[in-house]
C-alpha cells in the first residue's frame, strides 16, 4: 500500500506524476501527523540520528553538494522511494538547500530544468533556491537516464 503525505499538510510539494514529498527546515519540531520513511538531510556536518531510513548529503548552507555524483544518487533515491513512502527533504532553514533538492527531484519527475526553480517557488515556497549558483545548479541539473 502506498504511503504518502497529505498534500494539504505545511511544505508537501505535489509533482506531475502526483508523487508527494515534504520539504522543512530542521531549525523547526519535527510537523505533527506520520513520520518519514525516508529522509535526505543535506547539512555541511552529520545530523543527529532519526527514527527511520535516512541520508546524508554534505552540503553547507547557502553552497552547492560538495559531491555531485553523490547528490545524484542521493536525489535519485529520494524520488524513487517517493512513489511509495513519505519521504521529507530537509535542510536547517528549509529553503536554499531544500529547494534546491526540490527543483532537482522535479527535473527527475520531468520538470524542464529551466522551469524547476519556478515550478518549486509556486508550489513550496517562494523564497526556494537561494543563490544564484544553486539556480545554475538547477539549470543543468540532468537525470542519470538523460
Amino acid at each position: 500500500m502506498t504511503q504518502t503525505w497529505d498534500p494539504g499538510q505545511p511544505g508537501v510539494l505535489e509533482l506531475p506524476s502526483g508523487r508527494l514529498i515534504r520539504g522543512r527546515g530542521l531549525l523547526r519540531p519535527l510537523p505533527a501527523g506520520p513520520r518519514p520513511e525516508f529522509g535526505l538531510y543535506l547539512l555541511g556536518s552529520r545530523p543527529a540520528p532519526v527514527a527511520w531510513d535516512s541520508r546524508w548529503v554534505r552540503w553547507r548552507d547557502l553552497r552547492l553538494p560538495a559531491d555531485d555524483a553523490d547528490a545524484l544518487d542521493a536525489l535519485t533515491e529520494a524520488w524513487r522511494r517517493s512513489e511509495t513512502e513519505r519521504v521529507e527533504v530537509a535542510c536547517w532553514g528549509g529553503r536554499g538547500r531544500t529547494g534546491t533538492a526540490l527543483a532537482c527531484l522535479a527535473v527527475l519527475d520531468g520538470v524542464p530544468p529551466a522551469e524547476a526553480v519556478d515550478f518549486v517557488r509556486a508550489r513550496y515556497r517562494r523564497g526556494a533556491v537561494e543563490t544564484p549558483w544553486q539556480r545554475k545548479y538547477v539549470a543543468r541539473f540532468r537525470s542519470p537516464e538523460g
